[in-house]
């Protein structure tokens, strides 16, 4: 990847699109192509079509997708396997016919099968039911993997997949119908602050076990395994690390600075009990995460009062 080729970075706005644009423009990428869901709906598959025999990019970044938490998973499944499943077809099947050199697929540890042994290796997928909580996006993110996988088979399309952890970061989404847990637990304590309420009720019984990455991170290991990493196969994305939702949620409140009760609501679903991914792979190509879990909540703390 030269710094005057042409890259798109399909999902700007999201938490993760968002800072890969920001690392690409602080490593010296000045050809960057981004487009608003306005101002491309990446579901429209003549509208894709037209932009990449328009653009014609080098390198294709696909952080675009509709997300959510436990609720909104629970809430709108439909849309969840729909929009996921458009969006990656059109987009990778227009970067083949495009010419794109190559094109970064995001995939996510949830879509991992939910009792798949700890650490999770990259061979596991597929190899166990899923979590039924958010099993139409699973779906929809494995038969992305599976289809650049194909592409790369039939095609010789430079495909690569990445499984990232759990991630939280500047630009994060902070409402409670949609978010994950971390942001949700930073708004919740902030908010108990704020009003001085005393106790803060977290979901589930704070037992399950995760993992987390700051997206800074990830934008810096997808911007290093698309220089590095010319493979078919998934490759994870983390760090090694996790932390019970009981002692994150500890965490939190001590660097919210509230001073209230934290209350398990059991009556709530805990999701996967356990979802840390075996790194090896990645770091044995030399990468490393560098942002550690206090520093980064803080941080996202910091933005989350700024914005």
């Amino acid at each position: 990847m030269q710094p005057d080729e042409r890259i798109f970075v399909a999902g700007h706005r999201g938490l993760v699109g968002a800072a890969i644009l920001r690392q690409l423009k602080t490593e010296g990428f000045k050809n960057l192509i981004f487009r608003s869901s306005r101002e491309l709906d990446l579901r429209d598959r003549r509208a894709v079509e037209a932009f990449f025999e328009q653009e014609q990019p080098a390198y294709v970044f696909l952080a675009a997708a509709k997300v959510g938490g436990i609720l909104a998973n629970n809430r709108y499944p439909a849309e969840f396997i729909c929009d996921n499943l458009h969006i990656q077809t059109n987009v990778i099947d227009a970067a083949y016919r495009g010419g794109v050199k190559k094109l970064l697929f995001l995939g996510s540890s949830c879509i991992y099968p939910k009792y798949a042994p700890q650490p999770i290796k990259e061979e596991s997928l597929l190899t166990g039911p899923l979590e039924p909580t958010n099993e139409w996006y699973a779906v929809a993110k494995i038969a992305g993997i599976k289809m650049s996988q194909a592409y790369r088979r039939q095609y010789g399309f430079n495909a690569i997949s990445l499984m990232p952890t759990n991630l939280y970061g500047p630009g994060d989404n902070f409402d409670f119908k949609t978010s994950h847990v971390l942001p949700a637990l930073i708004r919740k304590f902030h908010e108990a602050k704020v009003a001085c309420a005393p106790e803060v009720v977290v979901w589930g019984s704070g037992t399950p076990r995760r993992e987390f990455l700051h997206v800074d991170d990830l934008a810096d290991a997808a911007i290093f395994l698309m220089r590095h990493y010319n493979e078919g196969e998934i490759i994870n994305v983390g760090t090694g690390k996790d932390i019970t939702i009981a002692d994150l949620a500890r965490l939190i409140k001590e660097i919210v600075d509230y001073s209230g009760e934290i209350v398990f609501d059991t009556s709530k679903p805990d999701g996967t009990p356990r979802k840390l991914l075996d790194t090896t792979k990645l770091t044995q190509l030399g990468w490393q995460p560098k942002i550690d879990l206090r520093g980064g909540i803080a941080s996202t703390y910091k933005w989350f009062l700024e914005n």
